[in-house]
């Protein structure tokens, strides 16, 4: 009988799932733009006194200064302050506009032929946004100097909460999680370093591979390297045998039977979850890449993790393939195994 046979059947529910499920937040993994703070720009605006003169003044102003790359920009805002002797300002232009302004007034900026400046009070200085807010965080921060339009992905403002993934789907991340823990493990009982793989089919919930590292035989056998390995194995392909790690094993897909034909074979992981006990590294992260994985979760971050640590592979715009990422599911038990490595390596 082969190894692949005699791999034990996806476990429906692991029992106290649900309640370990609520001990951590699988947060998402974001570009450096959609994480990091918009970075904001001086400008010059002026209180408009007569609000008749509006939209007469926003027509001549973007016509003399059109605010190019700057279109979530809201040309006009409304004091909410009810003791503001002016109900409205007006955004002028940017800082780098007027380079040669030495002392800002209304008539250095606003030259009489281009531009009436009855209504108006005198110029003063603001912060903007310099580009679009790609997240509600973002968006909120920028909206307290000038206000922005903002396009919102519900899915990521949700992901930010904390609260995509419901207490069932929690339950059954923490359940392949454990399995990958548990490879952790068998792999520190043969001298490897404690890190898991598990590779599951979303579409059906079953674990397709389960993998550790194996470093001890070869310097490039990371746990998730064995676990993309064990995945091309199942599908008939392959370059290594782990026949000697019992914690390492694979199941043929349920679509890979003898009637079925090659070209209804995703291409390796194309469309899994990668469940991993420790963020991959570089060489791992773009294996990944390659394999064309779906999403990844991994539980703990690592000095070297290119998936939010150092870099954030898969959020490069130069990559043929982009993916997922979330972080911090089942921590406490990932962050164990991390420590127990990194107190071993002290001695």
């Amino acid at each position: 009988m082969s190894k692949e046979d005699t791999m034990e059947p996806q476990m429906k529910r692991w029992k106290g799932s649900a309640c370990h499920a609520h001990s951590w937040v699988a947060y998402p993994v974001l570009s450096d733009e959609q994480s990091q703070d918009v970075e904001l720009v001086e400008a010059f605006a002026v209180p408009i006194v007569d609000k008749k003169v509006t939209s007469r003044l926003v027509r001549e102003l973007n016509s003399l200064y059109p605010l190019d790359g700057l279109q979530h920009i809201k040309r006009v805002r409304a004091r909410k302050d009810r003791d503001s002797p002016h109900p409205l300002e007006v955004l002028v232009c940017l800082a780098s506009e007027a380079p040669e302004v030495k002392e800002v007034t209304i008539n250095s900026l606003l030259p009489p032929e281009a531009v009436g400046r009855e209504g108006l009070g005198e110029p003063f200085t603001v912060k903007v946004p310099a580009r679009p807010p790609l997240t509600r965080p973002q968006f909120e921060l920028a909206s307290r100097h000038w206000p922005t339009s903002f396009h919102e992905d519900k899915q990521v403002t949700v992901a930010l909460r904390g609260e995509l993934f419901s207490p069932l789907q929690k339950a059954a991340m923490h359940t392949y999680m454990m399995s990958a823990v548990t490879a952790a493990r068998a792999g520190r009982e043969s001298g490897m370093e404690a890190v898991g793989a598990v590779m599951v089919d979303p579409v059906t919930d079953r674990i397709v591979a389960v993998g550790h590292d194996c470093r001890g035989d070869h310097p490039l056998h990371h746990a998730v390297m064995v676990c993309i390995d064990l995945v091309a194995r199942s599908q008939g392909g392959g370059c290594y045998s782990f026949d000697g790690y019992t914690a390492c094993r694979f199941t043929s897909p349920e679509w890979n039977t003898a009637d079925s034909e090659e070209s209804s074979q995703p291409y390796i992981c194309t469309g899994y979850d990668l469940y991993v006990t420790r963020e991959p590294c570089v060489m791992c992260a773009m294996a990944l890449v390659h394999s064309r994985i779906g999403r990844v979760f991994y539980g703990t971050a690592s000095a070297d993790g290119a998936l939010g640590t150092r870099l954030k592979i898969h959020t490069q715009r130069d990559l043929n393939h982009r993916f997922e990422v979330y972080r911090g599911v089942s921590r406490t038990e990932c962050e164990e195994l991390y420590s127990s490595d990194t107190e071993k390596d002290h001695f």
